[in-house]
């Protein structure tokens, strides 16, 4: 878009900005300072929101070559089997049944097929709902006794049942949505359920889930990789011992895979995500073998373990990645060449996830094709230097220098098997916890933020595990006493509702 050009004379502007200390604006100042303004903000960069090569560089992508062999792509909208969630319902033929004769040619016989059809039907309901019984009560006009109809069977003993503490802890940790929001849509609804209560209901349901966190640390500390990283916290109210010298407040995440599984775990408090990390493999079988860790380059992500136990550090290449981003509008052309390399090897790993080739497969594919290209990389960072081709004090020589760095790390995707190329995993785990900040801005007390992250931990984990967060909670309420007696049983990707 053209930008409209303004002649700016800034005597006439410092002129109209001293008049304005005695007296109010005219409109032809007003007119004049406005255009002024505009066109300043006009020169300004437009923030991006993606890091994509083709945006960062401002280069639109090749549009990929039509296939007319391929098959229409459909009109986007959800098909039945889309909603897991719903109830189903079988409805039978109300006339006809297997082996009738055909009400059309009256000749054949019909028979059930495999592919039923499917109706989807939506209704909106409020996210907590209430029923009313209204038990019948007679009195005796002489003896006074009175007699009350019987509680309808199954309805309880309690007023909130499992569902309910599921439902406000899915609003409250999974979508950040605040208890006092909560409050007021229920109130808008017609169902009084204060702040305060939700608080109460949540509480003693995170004392029966528990369990099931324990045992997603205990799981969590055998896996093949751990991601770990943080993001700061607020707590309103915190105690800390005299010599605690820490200011801020964190949490941290932590995303272990092992075999496919994932499990999701966060920590509130004064630690870093390496000293929660470390506090994590202290539940670890020492005969395993050597875990790997990925996270960025900061020393606080990086456990200091003891009695021996070691760990394969990976970092993130997306982080290296990104210091090339933020200075390419400044440096263009070494970042297109840098960014363009490494998408070569995102393409590579996106080969093997679509091949579902082994651990052993990727390292070797990555060998043979992202290796050299890596290797390139490398003697071209070298060489900028070299040949004082780039300032070391630039924002260029800084990202190069990151790169040089920690290129063992930022490579371990070469050496070992089933090394990840970034942190994306985990900084997507901690996105969670983000919403929550910017939605509810703080825990009130410690205690506050440990409820919010037991809750967090499964039901990010759920996510993981493509399982419904709504029904595993409920289901962990209801069986409490088998999930205290075996946890391993009740983990998201097991569990039977």
């Amino acid at each position: 878009m053209k930008r409209k050009h303004v002649d700016v004379n800034l005597e006439e502007l410092d002129r109209v900005l001293d008049h304005a200390r005695e007296a109010p604006l005219s409109q032809p100042d007003y007119d004049k300072l406005k255009q002024a303004l505009h066109a300043l903000a006009g020169m300004l960069p437009v923030p991006r929101t993606t890091e994509k090569t083709s945006m960062v560089l401002e280069q639109p992508e090749t549009p990929p070559a039509k296939i007319i062999s391929d098959p229409p792509q459909g009109h986007g909208r959800n098909g039945a089997s889309s909603y897991t969630g719903a109830k189903k319902v079988a409805v039978p033929h109300p006339d006809l049944h297997a082996g009738d004769s055909c009400p059309g040619c009256l000749k054949g016989k019909v028979y059930p097929q495999k592919e039923l059809r499917s109706l989807v039907r939506l209704v909106g309901q409020a996210p907590l709902a209430a029923t009313v019984y209204e038990l019948d009560r007679l009195r005796c006009n002489l003896c006074g006794d009175v007699f009350t109809a019987p509680e309808p069977e199954g309805i309880g003993a309690e007023k909130y049942d499992e569902t309910t503490a599921a439902m406000i802890a899915l609003l409250k940790y999974g979508s950040g949505m605040p208890f006092y929001r909560l409050q007021k849509l229920e109130d808008l609804l017609g169902i009084p359920l204060p702040a305060s209560t939700q608080w109460e209901i949540v509480e003693e349901a995170a004392e029966v889930i528990k369990a099931a966190r324990d045992e997603l640390i205990r799981q969590a500390a055998q896996g093949e990789v751990l991601h770990n990283d943080d993001t700061s916290m607020r707590v309103l109210r915190m105690a800390r011992e005299p010599s605690d010298d820490r200011t801020g407040v964190f949490t941290s995440g932590i995303v272990s895979t092992k075999q496919g599984q994932k499990i999701a775990l966060y920590f509130t408090g004064r630690q870093h995500a390496g000293e929660n990390l470390r506090d994590v493999l202290q539940h670890r079988v020492k005969d395993l073998a050597t875990p790997l860790q990925m996270c960025d380059a900061l020393s606080r992500n990086t456990p200091k373990l003891t009695d021996g136990a070691e760990i394969l550090l990976a970092n993130c290449l997306a982080h290296g990645r990104r210091q090339f981003v933020e200075v390419a509008a400044n440096f263009p052309e070494p970042c297109r060449y840098v960014l363009e390399t490494l998408g070569e090897v995102y393409k590579y790993d996106a080969s093997a996830r679509q091949g579902k080739l082994s651990p052993a497969e990727r390292l070797a594919f990555h060998q043979q094709h992202s290796g050299p290209v890596m290797e390139q990389l490398h003697q071209w960072l070298e060489a900028q230097f070299a040949y004082h081709q780039v300032e070391p004090n630039s924002g260029l020589g800084k990202a190069i220098t990151y790169l040089l760095r920690h290129w063992k790390a930022l490579t371990a995707f070469l050496r070992e098997a089933g090394a990840p190329l970034d942190n994306n995993v985990c900084e997507r785990a901690l996105k969670r916890a983000i919403l929550h900040r910017k939605n509810a801005l703080c825990y009130r007390t410690l205690h506050g933020s440990q409820v919010g992250d037991l809750f967090m931990s499964p039901i990010h984990s759920c996510e993981l595990a493509d399982a419904n967060p709504f029904d595993y909670l409920t289901q962990l309420q209801g069986h409490a006493s088998e999930l205290a007696a075996n946890p391993s049983a009740w983990m998201p990707w097991n569990y039977r509702p």
